[in-house]
């Protein structure tokens, strides 16, 4: 087993279980997909708080395992060939962890990468356009004169909606009926959308039907539930 002191980050979050991966994150739209990813996946695990409060994300010994400061990121004791491996990128890390795990990633090549081309729809459009709405709507956006950045980010918003109501249709899950990182991806976003956002009025998400119905039945499942509460917040 690999001696996890050497790495920095350890200094500040030491590991009680060194032989278990080590997750450093927020109970955030990207922190809970790595949380509900371990949970579905029975990956043991440690969970540490990165707390922004005190801006941990910023120390030099996060900032030393993942030097974009940005949660999650992860410490595998038992990485490829046995090594350890540190990853920042929820992404990156899901793609990972459903390979370690052999979980919720399809094994045939061709819906293999249609699951990971939903999770760069993801990356790229669901988390930077509901965030911008979050900012906006919810937090310091809300007080600008300036209502056109509001409209450009909820109008966009409206319209990824809109390609996953489409590809929803008749579909219980982003890949048929196989529950995927696809889904893990997006499911804590839109939660956050029309929940802590309080925009679900703001972006007529009661129209997108096959979208409300697919999260309905990601936020039912035990090990969403539970990955959306860890680390526990102070």
């Amino acid at each position: 087993m690999s001696d996890l002191s050497v790495f920095t980050i350890t200094k500040r979050w030491p590991a009680k279980y060194p032989d278990r991966l080590q997750l450093y994150s927020l109970p955030t739209p990207n922190g809970v997909k790595v949380s509900v990813m371990l949970e579905e996946t029975g990956l043991a695990y440690e969970a540490h708080l990165v707390d922004f409060n005190k801006d941990d994300q910023k120390t030099p010994e996060f900032l030393s395992l993942n030097p974009n400061g940005k949660i999650p990121a992860i410490l595998d004791p038992d990485g490829p060939g046995g090594q350890p491996l540190g990853l920042f990128e929820s992404g990156a890390i899901l793609q990972y962890l459903a390979e370690k795990s052999g979980k919720l990633l399809p094994a045939d090549a061709a819906r293999r990468w249609e699951t990971i081309q939903w999770v760069h729809f993801q990356m790229g459009g669901i988390g930077p356009m509901f965030g911008q709405v979050g900012f906006f709507h919810k937090f310091a956006g809300k007080e600008f004169a300036d209502k056109r950045p509001r409209e450009r980010y909820v109008a966009e918003s409206k319209r990824l909606l809109g390609v996953m109501e489409t590809r929803l249709a008749g579909r219980s899950w982003f890949m048929d009926d196989d529950y995927t990182i696809a889904d893990i991806s997006m499911l804590g976003w839109v939660r956050n959308l029309i929940g802590f956002y309080g925009a679900r009025e703001l972006v007529g998400f009661d129209d997108f039907g096959n979208v409300s119905a697919w999260l309905d039945r990601g936020l039912a499942r035990p090990a969403v539930q539970r990955g959306l509460e860890i680390p526990k917040r102070p």
